[in-house]
């Protein structure tokens, strides 16, 4: 009985199997589901059965469904041992195990899996019914490649590029992130032209214009990663990603004010030292522009990716470039802005 049942099950399973193995969904990682049994089985048929199997096949735990191939429940090793040879594998099973759907993204899969961490997941269909298994090492190494590929992404590198990628395919896929990122740098060149008078007046505020882009810079790119971080890993939702907008923008504001008082304090030391009529004034400007462009930097870095997800682009992709002219405008548009009215 257990013999019969075993091959039926299996048989529909690798039938199931078969069938539309769609990629970056977890049927792409799907292997044919073994040590299927009966409910009826008892553990001595099922010990026989397996002393088998294991020949050609690790297996982990044992799966029990019905006639139907529907998933019932799991059977751990430790309990089989523990039974006595007449109990059914129905007794000692764990009822509606946790499983992955077929169809499932690698990512949703990942996420579902994160905080179980057992060696194998059963997949289901959408009827639940058992159509294969997956390892949890492979998923988790599968979802790292596509991790380590977001760090290229960012910067206009697609995963698809690896080293030996033709020169024309590896220019397609960089260069029109570069024009974007071209016509973001005007923005900000712009707003630079629009103080030229002041600069012109007051030239030794272009010696920190660098030192306000770069701290307004790390401050969002430091938001953009705990976001990104966070959407990866599923953490991010309609409640959290306003706990998000908040704490980051309160993180800048904190960080901002603690560099703003040292900058602060070099630019007085290097006004003075230029022999500037005001250099109190200089160093006010300094410090309330770190805080006003490192507070916005923290909110757009995380609401950049939230945006194009919601737009349905890829936060990976572009959020690096609309975050680095946010930063910059911020930054030397609040600047120059104050230096104007103060100065």
């Amino acid at each position: 009985m257990s013999t019969m049942v075993l091959s039926e099950a299996e048989e529909r399973a690798e039938a199931l199997l078969r069938t539309g193995k769609t990629e970056n969904t977890v049927a792409s990682l799907m292997q044919p589901a073994v040590g299927i049994f009966a409910p009826t089985t008892t553990v001595a048929e099922a010990t026989e059965v397996l002393r088998q199997q294991v020949r050609a096949a690790f297996i982990t735990y044992l799966y029990v469904v019905d006639g139907s191939n529907h998933l019932l429940g799991l059977v751990v090793m430790r309990e089989m041992l523990l039974a006595t040879p007449e109990t059914t594998l129905e007794e000692i099973m764990i009822k509606d195990p946790f499983a992955l759907q077929r169809d499932m993204s690698l990512g949703d899969a990942l996420k579902a899996a994160l905080r179980k961490h057992f060696p194998v997941y059963p997949i289901v269909d959408a009827d639940y019914r058992l159509v294969g298994l997956v390892r949890g090492a492979e998923l988790f190494a599968n979802r790292a490649i596509e991790l380590s590929a977001q760090a290229g992404e960012m910067v206009g590198v697609e995963k698809e590029e690896r080293l030996f990628t033709p020169l024309l395919t590896s220019l397609k896929l960089r260069h029109p992130w570069l024009q974007v990122n071209l016509l973001t740098a005007f923005v900000a060149a712009a707003v630079v032209g629009l103080f030229e008078d002041t600069l012109s007046r007051l030239v030794i505020l272009a010696v920190f214009l660098p030192v306000m882009a770069g701290q307004t810079g790390n401050t969002g790119c430091q938001a953009l990663a705990v976001a990104l971080r966070g959407m990866t890993l599923g953490e991010v939702n309609a409640d959290s990603a306003r706990h998000l907008v908040r704490k980051e923008g309160t993180l800048g504001f904190a960080n901002g004010l603690l560099v703003g008082v040292t900058a602060g304090a070099g630019m007085y030391a290097y006004a003075l030292i230029q022999g500037e009529a005001d250099p109190v004034w200089f160093g006010i400007v300094v410090l309330i522009s770190m805080v006003l462009a490192c507070t916005v930097s923290g909110i757009a870095g995380a609401l950049i990716p939230l945006t194009l997800k919601r737009l349905g682009a890829d936060p990976a992709t572009a959020s690096s470039i609309f975050l680095t002219t946010m930063s910059d405008v911020a930054s030397m548009g609040v600047f120059l802005g104050l230096a104007t009215l103060l100065l």
